[in-house]
This record gives structure tokens, sequence and C-alpha cells, in this order.
């Protein structure tokens, strides 16, 4: 950051910085957020009281996320099994899903488990929060939290989330630390869905991503077929109005220190938003599509498995089970670039 503003402020809040608040009105009432402006055009809300998960974003006018109709409302607690996280999911540019059950509802004898578990529809207990102080040098401010999935005589993983951004910077970095606090052996799945709408995704904005993928089932691979346009986005189609969707499985390729990186450009706009990850940490990426009308979204989703349940993890020997006191950590990052040049500097093909 260009350092033109010294002597001439009297409050970090000028250049950016963290901002929390109470909404009073809506099905998001009494939610604890705060919004986050890095003074480099990027700004986005954190949701508090949904394990710290991000709903809106936006990089100068444009909005980055999709936000589904029934916006980020209050958490509310799922029954152990069926699709009710639907009724609460807002979309927004980070929905966490887990921390034991990533997939579709389930039961099987270690239990009954609705749709990608209950975590995003938990409160955060907050930590700190940490402003910028510009006049001492002090360019960086986070948000620290710890989210629990929990219930006597049970599992009892523990989730420390730490938001982070720096003044001048269009960059979200967020690191989790998940453990398992309780005294038996813990199941342990994890997946970031990011959720990009429009206008960032609009008809010919170029999806960014290279690895062997496969298409989830059958009804994917209407859009997920070989020699396909699916890294295009398209008009919005008829077939997935309601629950019409695909997706695709993707054993994403990583660069020679470790990261990968996936991103959506809009060529119109000149602007793409990239998202890494560690493959060391999370070895799965997901695409979902869902092109509705009036429900156009892209979901860029790292993930420690695909999103095939407990039940699917077992089968094939790829369920984490956390011994008593383990834990695993995660490091996501999601940059806004803007312009040809910086953005071929990261996609070759973009």
């Amino acid at each position: 950051m260009q350092h033109n503003w010294q002597h001439k402020i009297s409050h970090h809040a000028q250049l950016g910085g963290i901002e929390t608040a109470v909404l009073d009105n809506g099905p998001g009432r009494g939610n604890r957020v705060a919004w986050v402006n890095t003074g480099a055009g990027l700004r986005f809300k954190v949701v508090i009281d949904r394990a710290m998960d991000i709903a809106e974003a936006f990089h100068d006018r444009h909005s980055l996320a999709w936000l589904s109709c029934t916006g980020h409302a209050r958490p509310a607690p799922a029954p152990a099994g069926g699709l009710s996280w639907l009724h609460t999911f807002g979309g927004g540019l980070l929905t966490t899903c887990g921390l034991s059950h990533v997939g579709g509802p389930e039961s099987d004898e270690y239990g009954e488990r609705g749709l990608h578990g209950a975590i995003s529809n938990t409160a955060a207990e907050l930590v700190s929060v940490i402003q910028p102080n510009p006049a001492a040098g002090a360019l960086d401010m986070q948000l620290t939290g710890i989210v629990r999935e929990t219930r006597a005589l049970g599992v009892n993983l523990e989730m420390k989330r730490t938001i982070s951004a720096r003044l001048g910077v269009p960059v979200i970095r967020v690191h989790d630390e998940v453990v398992n606090r309780g005294n038996t052996p813990a199941p342990h799945m994890l997946m970031y869905h990011m959720n990009f709408g429009w206008p960032l995704a609009d008809e010919g904005s170029q999806l960014l991503w290279d690895g062997d993928w496969q298409p989830r089932d059958e009804a994917s691979k209407m859009i997920f077929r070989e020699g396909g346009s699916f890294k295009t986005c398209p008009p919005p189609m008829a077939e997935h109005a309601g629950t019409g969707e695909a997706a695709a499985y993707i054993d994403i390729k990583g660069g020679a220190d470790g990261w990968c990186a996936a991103g959506l450009h809009n060529p119109r706009l000149q602007l793409a938003a990239v998202v890494r990850f560690k493959k060391s940490q999370l070895p799965w990426f997901v695409n979902w599509q869902h092109w509705g009308p009036g429900e156009y979204v892209t979901g860029l989703e790292p993930c420690t498995n695909p999103p095939i349940g407990q039940a699917g993890a077992r089968k094939q020997g790829t369920l984490i089970m956390l011994q008593p006191g383990e834990s695993r950590e995660y490091e996501l990052e999601l940059e806004v670039l803007q312009g040809k040049e910086s953005i071929k500097k990261i996609f070759h093909d973009a």
C-alpha cells in the first residue's frame, strides 16, 4: 500500500479495518457480523453466528458471491438427518461443511447425518478482533473465533478459525485448526463451499482449474462430459430449475510449492477470483454448477474428501479419524485479480 496517507488521517477506518455489528431485521436478526474492508476494493461480511462464514463480498462495485433466497438467517441447528440444511443455506462467499460429515443425508450403524453437517449452523465464540494500526506500520487485521461441533457423551470437535486481511491487498486468508477435544476417536470431514455469482459468474465467464475429473453422477454428465464446454459459464438453464445441478470431483493439480489454484474469470470485466489451498491439507476439489433461472451459481470447493459422506469415505478407507487431542490445520486464500496481465500470471489459459 502506498503510504501517501501518512500524517493525513486520524482513524484507521479511513483506510479500512473491521466493523462489528448485530443485524436487527429479517431472518438474520440477532446475527453478529463483522464487515472487513481491505482498502483495496475488496470488502466482505463475516457472519460470526454462522461459523464465521463469509456472506456478501464485493470488489469495487462488483459482487463476487452468490446469495441464496434464504439470506444468512440465524443459526438453526439441523435435525440429525434430512435436507433441512437447505432451509438456512444462504450461499455467500464461504459456507463451511463438516466437521464430521460432508455429503448427502445418510444413516448407518454409526448414526444419522444430515446434508453437509451442522457446523455452518453453529455460532462462534469470538476470541479476538485485531484492527490495523497504520500509524505504527501495522497493516494487518484479523478475527479469531472458536466453533464447536459437540454433544454430551459424543463427538467433541473444535474449530479455531482466523480470518485475516491486510490493508492495501485484495486477499482474504482463512486459517482453521480442527482438534478432537473428546475422549474417543472422531470422524472428520471438511469442505469449503465457496459460491460465486453474478456479475463475476456470467455467460462466458471461465472456470480455471486443472486436474483429472469425474462427473458426480449420471445427471452431471449432461455438463461434465469429454469435449464439453463445462469450463465456460452458460446462460441460465431451465434444466437447472429447482434441484437441477451438476458437479465434478477433481483430483486437482498442485504446484511445486504444494499449493493448488482454482478460479473464475470474467473476461468482459477483466476480473477474477482465485482460490488457493494446500494439496496436502485439502487433496480434493469439487466444481458445483447450478445455472437455474434466478439461482445462477457455481461453487469452487476444496475438501478433505469428495462429498460422499462418512459412509462413502469409510467404504473407500479415506475417512479421517482424529484421535483424542489430535488436530488438523487448513489454510485457504482468496485473491481478487484485475487486468489481463495479472490474471495470466496465475492462469496461462485465461
